[in-house]
């Protein structure tokens, strides 16, 4: 249970909304006082158990896509184009709430577009499922070099913070840009509808308010950013992604489409609409606060403009009395704890990174998803989202208010973000003080980092665990707008020596945040806080299979490098003899699929690395280009045969995901699909780690499965998958459940061939151990000893168990002849990528106890 901060009462300004006969936009301020709110709850489980059922068309598509920018800088507004109609989609669930359909939005962009000279429309990308990405930007006309002035200006700010807060010409001619984010989660609609009508608002009024705002400002609306499931009524994408949860993987497209906008557009404000919280919910948040941030800078703007929306928001009227609304509430002003901005998986969250320094969820107050969606009558539905458009409105109207009164100190906030890290400063910790205006700051809200002076990705054998890993790494550090420069010549840092072609992250760089957030351990907050709305560690560095060291102190001045706009690829196939491919990254294991599939002899190694036949070089070399591998000489043949492996996985989406991302053949499963009939012929391996419980079988379904297990492997995954291990007796291994709160990234003890190579680093959430192991069990992979954690959240359960002394020393991951069972979370949501290759090591070896021919050479 959450408690209420203690702060000292003060008035707060009520606006009501007030459009003039002149068609103004802005807001007229009323006064009144602060009511006392209920407490904020989680709305959504953060572990998903339900079993994943997206179809791969989805996954091929979120693979395949590519972010190229969001347009020509060159370009002046409006750019307008016709957009052809979708069709019309009937079973649309926008429709019973009398709210736009996703068939809708093309004609009312066009419509839109033709109203005058202000609306620009384009299409930032696709969704998994197919759908168009609409972005749309209301401003002022520009002409082509009015637009070249603002790129340049942009540029400035980001590359050259020092002199563009000298600039006269940023400061009196820069446009302040503002970024709304709309519709991330399927099923909570409104923001669509408000942001639609704000934009026709726009695009016709005629008031001196509206005119300074737009001649002074580019507003970026992302339409929806998830139509799959505005469409589908779901709050994921079709591939099954909470994509609020994707911001620092970005496996989705949608989330890169969203990382390009903020990217190309450098929004120094944002708002993310979401749903449902009664009463509206208006971040700034609750500790703890991300120790990357230059969070004084953020928490001034974000607290003042929640003050705007939370006045706009009560202004309009509405009484839990006559219409079940109840005042808004600020979680940073009215909680403890609960609500974070710890990790950069949330948009607003992710958007402090580029720049933003006012940034914030908006949770609308009515529920109208999920049981309500069902079980309400049409009218009370439709009522309730009418009100949810108009609070949606309310804040959005609030925070162009805010843009505009406030457009000078604004920017020159997001340029001194900049300054400091292009400079190395200091962060400023926050105070009543270094915040003047935020009341009830305290030691609590206090978090900020040691930046080290740099990072290093080194290359070379015995440097780099996976240069495979290091190109992707870098790769996607250059994807987030973090500037990666690589050797020419070999270079000692900080007593170190680093070969030629190492990749160097020098810290003093205007996103140094960025670099920080995705590369650094992070910090164990265990002892901070007692509840965590989400993840609490997520290191790439870590995580993502590639040798990362941080460079605390020295100069870079030695170090001869050029900048680089992507990694160099590490393909490579040796011109004779056998070959040897490794199995310690996903990609590797994604190629061995592909050569598998073609039917070529692959056969595997003691160590763990497969041999491919010198016969087969030419698909080799096909496999090298496309997923970037290398396969290197050996006179080695091989032992075990290995096979075509088809998956059955009742999994979460995240896990279908990766399966499919090292693409593996798989068939979702679940329960309620096995008793409905399933052909176990079609599958060679079971992997479970949600939604199928042996209880949950019919007796049909329950002889099938015991029938495949019989003489076929099963790979289980947390509770679930041991406790279907357990049920049918496959592996003589007891499953101790750790906090079910608990996540972070976690040292550990490798010990066995699935796991030989791997990353002395790993992922939990709901951590799982085994004891009271039969003498055929072999222990792959322990918690290290000590405190196992590095970072996140890991306390023991109230009784005192299940923490992370527990698991100290204890086995993590084991196996035996029928049955590998993982107690961590090797593919959780797209994050730890070096673990990858232990999964697809696993099905490997349990396909190989099907009974499949094994052949020696």
């Amino acid at each position: 249970m959450r408690t209420t901060r203690t702060v000292p009462a003060r008035p707060v300004l009520i606006t009501a909304l007030a459009v003039t006969a002149a068609g103004s936009l802005f807001l007229t301020p009323h006064t009144a006082g602060a009511t006392p709110q209920p407490p904020v709850t989680r709305d959504d489980p953060a572990l998903d158990q339900r079993a994943a059922q997206a179809p791969a068309s989805a996954a091929r598509r979120a693979l395949a896509a590519t972010t190229d920018p969001v347009a020509d800088d060159s370009r002046g507004y409006p750019r307008e184009q016709v957009l052809t109609p979708d069709p019309e989609n009937p079973a649309d669930k926008s429709v019973k709430l009398g709210l736009t359909p996703y068939h809708a939005i093309a004609p009312k962009l066009n419509a839109l577009q033709a109203l005058g000279d202000r609306v620009s429309v384009e299409v930032a990308g696709r969704s998994a499922g197919g759908h168009r990405l609409y972005l749309v930007t209301v401003t002022a006309p520009e002409s082509g070099r009015q637009a070249r002035a603002q790129a340049r200006m942009r540029e400035l700010i980001e590359n050259a913070p020092a002199a563009a807060a000298k600039s006269r010409e940023v400061k009196a001619g820069y446009k302040t840009p503002v970024f709304i984010n709309n519709n991330i989660h399927g099923n909570e609609w409104e923001g669509t509808d408000a942001s639609l009508k704000l934009i026709e608002q726009l695009a016709t009024a005629k008031d001196q308010k509206t005119r300074d705002l737009l001649s002074h400002s580019r507003l970026y609306f992302n339409i929806t950013a998830n139509p799959d499931g505005r469409v589908a009524g779901t709050r994921a994408n079709a591939n099954g992604f909470d994509m609020n949860r994707d911001f620092v993987t970005a496996s989705q497209p949608e989330v890169r489409a969203m990382r390009q906008i903020q990217i190309d557009k450098q929004p120094a404000v944002m708002l993310d609409l979401h749903g449902y919280v009664n009463g509206t919910l208006i971040e700034p948040t609750t500790p703890p606060h991300g120790e990357n941030y230059e969070y004084d800078l953020f928490l001034k703007n974000t607290y003042a403009n929640a003050l705007r929306m939370e006045s706009a928001v009560n202004g309009l009227g509405y009484t839990p009395e006559k219409d079940g609304v109840q005042p808004a509430q600020i979680p940073f002003r009215d909680e403890e704890e609960g609500w974070d901005d710890w990790p950069p998986i949330f948009t607003p969250q992710y958007a402090a990174f580029h720049g933003t320094v006012a940034a914030h969820t908006v949770e609308i107050p009515l529920q109208v998803n999920n049981a309500a969606y069902t079980s309400l009558p049409e009218s009370e539905l439709r009522r309730r989202s009418a009100i949810n458009v108009d609070v949606a409105g309310a804040a959005l109207r609030a925070t162009l208010d805010y843009v505009r009164s406030k457009r000078t100190s604004i920017v020159a906030d997001q340029i001194e973000v900049f300054r400091r890290g292009a400079a190395g400063a200091a962060q400023v910790a926050v105070s009543e003080e270094t915040v003047p205006g935020v009341p009830g700051i305290g030691p609590e809200d206090v978090y900020t980092t040691d930046f080290p002076r740099a990072y290093v990705i080194p290359a070379g054998r015995g440097a780099q665990r996976s240069a495979t890993a290091a190109a992707r790494l870098v790769d996607h550090l250059l994807a987030n707008d973090v500037r990666v420069t690589r050797a020419i010549r070999a270079f000692r840092l900080d007593g170190r020596t680093y070969a030629k072609g190492s990749y160097v992250v020098d810290m003093r760089q205007a996103k140094r945040g960025m670099a920080s957030v995705l590369l650094a351990d992070g910090s164990d907050i265990s002892d901070k806080v007692s509840v965590m709305y989400d993840i609490s560690g997520w290191s790439l560095g870590r995580l993502w299979g590639a040798t990362v060291e941080p460079v605390r102190r020295g100069s870079l001045y030695g170090v001869s490098a050029r900048p680089v706009s992507a990694a160099a690829h590490v393909g490579y196939v040796a011109p004779r003899g056998n070959l040897r491919l490794r199995l310690d990254d996903a990609r590797e294991i994604a190629a061995l699929n592909s050569l598998l599939r073609k039917g070529i002899s692959v056969r595997q190694a003691a160590d763990g690395s497969v041999i491919v036949p010198g016969s087969a070089r030419a698909q080799a070399a096909v496999a090298a280009r496309t997923y970037d591998v290398a396969f290197d000489a050996t006179t080695a043949t091989g032992t075990t045969a290995l096979h075509r492996t088809r998956v059955a996985a009742a999994v979460t989406p995240g896990e279908l995901f990766a399966l499919r991302e090292m693409n593996f053949e798989v068939t979702p499963v679940s329960a309620a699909v096995l008793n409905a009939g399933f052909d176990w012929s079609a599958v060679d391996v079971l992997f479970v780690s949600a939604g199928l419980e042996y209880e949950d079988l019919g007796t049909a379904a329950r002889t099938a499965l015991d029938g495949f297990l019989d003489d076929h492997g099963l790979v289980g995954r947390g509770a679930t998958g041991a406790a279907l291990n357990s049920a049918t007796g496959l592996l003589a291994a007891k499953p101790v459940e750790g906090n079910g709160d608990a996540n972070g990234v976690v040292r550990m003890v490798n010990s066995g061939v699935l796991t030989g190579g791997s990353p002395d680093h790993g992922f939990v959430y709901a951590p799982v151990w085994f004891t009271d192991l039969g003498p055929e069990v072999r222990v792959e992979q322990s918690y290290a000893a000590g405190n196992p954690l590095v970072s996140g959240h890991w306390r023991p359960a109230e009784d005192g168990t299940g923490g992370p002394a527990d698991a100290a020393g204890q086995a993590s991951v084991v196996s035996g002849a029928q049955a590998v069972l993982f107690g961590t979370e090797p593919l959780f949501r797209d994050h730890p990528k070096g673990e990858f290759a232990q999964v697809g090591r696993a099905l490997f070896s349990m396909a190989q106890a099907s009974g499949a021919d094994e052949e020696s050479g």
